[in-house]
């Protein structure tokens, strides 16, 4: 499994960075002519961790996707115990650098990814796009340009927590800073700064 930096982490300097995240979150956060992806991450910020929402659904049309309704009804009503109690298994928002053991294919995580995708109409963007709301420090956003930019096609969660980890955390380090030079809110994890840049960084170069 691999995991390659997007051409803007891997300089010393971060300039570059810092630009990709103002053009994507605007300067100043949320500004005119910010991405509409900027405002997944404080979209109604005080809905229930533990259970989806109204509002996850909504949340996720910002990022260029929408829930099928096989997915609305699911989530909402008919199989929103099941997913709940998926999301208790999994456990609260934590940075996915602190985990210290691989995430097997039996790890709670990986059972709500399954669960996500067993939906009609789910596939692994939406999934993660969903599981990232509940979870934004914890579950990497997966869509194709990311995917391509940082070489994890076949498999992204644990290639990044790996990654994130290096040196102390050094990576996940560095995005926490990059997101306070950009001066952008405690509810844009670390993930979705590498998520951003990535994504911006890929748009681009034509991907």
């Amino acid at each position: 499994m691999t995991f390659r930096l997007p051409e803007a982490l891997q300089k010393s300097d971060d300039a570059a960075a810092i630009a990709l995240l103002k053009r994507y979150y605007g300067d100043p956060h949320l500004g005119i002519g910010c991405a509409d992806g900027a405002h997944f991450d404080t979209w109604a910020t005080d809905s229930d961790p533990m259970r989806f929402t109204a509002d996850d659904l909504v949340a996720i049309k910002f990022l260029s996707v929408e829930a099928p309704k096989t997915a609305v009804r699911a989530l909402l009503r008919d199989r929103s115990d099941e997913f709940s109690r998926l999301l208790v298994d999994l456990g609260p928002d934590r940075d996915l650098a602190n985990e210290v053991e691989l995430l097997g294919p039996t790890w709670a995580g990986w059972r709500m990814m399954d669960a996500l995708r067993t939906i009609p109409g789910v596939g692994t963007t939406i999934a993660s796009k969903l599981l990232a709301r509940k979870r934004p420090r914890l579950r990497p956003i997966w869509d194709t340009v990311v995917a391509a930019v940082t070489d994890t096609v076949p498999a992204q969660w644990e290639p990044m927590r790996a990654a994130l980890r290096v040196d102390d955390c050094a990576l996940h380090r560095r995005l926490l800073r990059l997101r306070n030079m950009a001066q952008l809110p405690a509810e844009v994890s670390a993930l979705r700064v590498l998520d951003v840049i990535a994504w911006r960084e890929g748009k681009d170069r034509g991907l």
